[in-house]
């Protein structure tokens, strides 16, 4: 009875994971719309997906803590409950990377914009005052000095985006840790259980032959459509 109710909660918990996943795929999507011609300073709309993101991941993160001590728990661990749990922290590794690189995507082309409106507005300003006025050195001066400001702006944020990231690449090497960790887990319990190398195996060789299908209808939808064309 007892291994019943843990199968039951870890299958409950790996069906909010996936719907989890397919959330935040989703999001993704909208996210990157924003890099494209993004306005001065971050939308309402931005925002809220950002916010949702960090929520999205979050949450997977929490659960896929409780399905670690779900199997933790567990005298025997399932080798198939193992694969899948590991298969899911992978996931949302990729996912996390994703994020953060999004995140870089959309600042940069957000501080580029703006960068070359305010050029444009300068340099338009100095050849509407210049045309009018003689050149008065001082002020040229200054024009560059502003203009060797922002360039130093913009480096500060390169740099913060980077320093971002390094911090970022350690956690990554952590979490790899804790999935060889999880991998030597399922190597160990699939030598003690007969058979389990085999029906992982045609698990694997279903899928392969599963794509190997799909991939073969795309083709020939692909083709039918260029002869009809």
């Amino acid at each position: 009875m007892a291994e019943f109710t843990s199968y039951a909660s870890f299958g409950q918990l790996r069906s909010q994971a996936r719907q989890l996943e397919s959330q935040t795929e989703s999001l993704f999507l909208a996210y990157s719309s924003f890099s494209q011609h993004p306005p001065p300073s971050p939308t309402e709309e931005e925002i809220k997906v950002v916010k949702e993101l960090e929520e999205t991941l979050a949450k997977r993160e929490d659960i896929l803590n409780t399905l670690s001590r779900i199997l933790d728990s567990e005298q025997v661990s399932s080798a198939t409950k193992l694969h899948h749990l590991q298969r899911h922290k992978e996931i949302l590794v990729e996912h996390q990377k994703e994020f953060i690189r999004l995140k870089g995507v959309v600042e940069y082309e957000r501080q580029h914009a703006n960068l070359l409106s305010s050029v444009r507005n300068d340099i338009d300003t100095f050849r509407s005052t210049s045309s009018s006025a003689p050149v008065d050195p001082r002020r040229e001066a200054d024009y560059m000095l502003n203009e060797r400001t922002r360039i130093d702006r913009s480096n500060n944020m390169v740099d913060g985006i980077l320093s971002q990231a390094y911090a970022t690449r350690e956690e990554f090497g952590r979490q790899r840790q804790v999935l060889m960790n999880i991998q030597r887990r399922v190597t160990s319990t699939a030598s003690r259980i007969p058979g389990i190398n085999t029906i992982i195996a045609k698990i694997n060789t279903r899928k392969k032959r599963d794509s190997l299908i799909i991939a073969t209808l795309l083709s020939v939808c692909i083709l039918f459509l260029f002869f009809l064309r």
